[in-house]
């Protein structure tokens, strides 16, 4: 097993959604989103797929999506705990009991930290990613001259092909020059007025974004040396904001820290993959008929797991 990880968190609760999206088949023979991404991550050269979940939904995931594929790829399952990486030392600054829904991203990402030995990808098991992107970032975690450099990757989409007509999204607004990222910023409310696409800011005002700006949809290649950072990025975290039920620790926003303190450098690789995926109820439609259609195009068999 020598080939890059893929790490899927799955550990969403899907409160937009109205139930747990990364289980809801939208494939022919009931397939999920996330296994086209794991078909896609085997034809990329990934070897294993690291899953956090929340222990409330460990037996029907593994009966409802793990067992179709499985047997095609090296499965590993952890849980994305509340008391996960609260050590002794934070325990006072951690509401942990006022918590109804998971750290955030940072947090699960650290939650398989003792799985992460080799170059790893990070996903979210409720989106669609494409081909291209997996062959991608497969590609830049393989690379000989990647192996032992602290460079990362982020798979970046134009804006304006991630929205929906349901709804505000959340997305890590990039700014890239020379192939590098040089920062991101998590907008929590980007909808699509007329011809106009706005996020909404907390204090009230709306910025307006270009179309073709770049935006992560948290599709990360990754070293193990970041993980030490990235773990003192959550316990300061912590520190700042752990009484606050609220608060999520974005990944983005860990990841644009580093960049701009530790100097990581992120190369923003540009695909021709489409995504999709489903924010809202309202989505579901649209992306059965997507899927529908890659399979109609000969992108996909009829059949992902034989």
């Amino acid at each position: 097993m020598n080939g890059p990880i893929l790490l899927v968190l799955a550990a969403g609760m899907g409160s937009r959604y109205g139930g747990l999206k990364q289980m809801d088949g939208l494939g022919p023979q009931g397939e999920t989103l996330l296994d086209f991404s794991i078909y896609d991550a085997i034809q990329a050269g990934f070897t294993t797929a690291v899953f956090i979940i929340r222990r409330a939904m460990a037996e029907d995931f593994t009966e409802q999506v793990l067992s179709r594929f499985r047997r095609h790829i090296e499965c590993i399952t952890l849980f994305q705990d509340m008391d996960n990486l609260i050590q002794p030392g934070l325990e006072p600054y951690a509401a942990v009991e006022a918590r109804t829904k998971p750290w955030g991203t940072t947090h699960a990402l650290l939650c398989a930290r003792d799985a992460l030995d080799r170059p790893f990808g990070v996903i979210n098991a409720d989106d669609f990613y494409g081909r291209e992107a997996f062959a991608a970032m497969g590609a830049f975690l393989s690379a000989p001259e990647q192996q032992n450099r602290r460079d990362g990757a982020l798979v970046v989409y134009p804006l304006y092909k991630t929205l929906t007509e349901a709804g505000s999204v959340s997305r890590g607004v990039c700014t890239i020059e020379q192939g590098l990222l040089k920062t991101i910023a998590e907008h929590t409310k980007i909808i699509q007025v007329d011809e106009r696409i706005l996020s909404h800011q907390d204090s009230g005002q709306d910025v307006i974004l270009p179309p073709e700006t770049g935006v992560s949809m948290n599709f990360w290649g990754l070293k193990p040396e970041i993980l030490r950072d990235l773990t003192d990025y959550f316990a300061d975290f912590i520190k700042a904001h752990g009484r606050d039920p609220t608060q999520e620790c974005y990944l983005p926003t860990a990841m644009d820290y580093l960049i701009q303190h530790k100097a990581l450098a992120i190369h923003a690789l540009e695909t021709p993959a489409q995504w999709f995926g489903v924010t809202y109820r309202e989505d579901r439609e649209r992306a059965i008929e997507r899927i529908r259609n890659l399979i109609a195009e000969g992108v996909y068999p009829d059949r992902l797991w034989k």
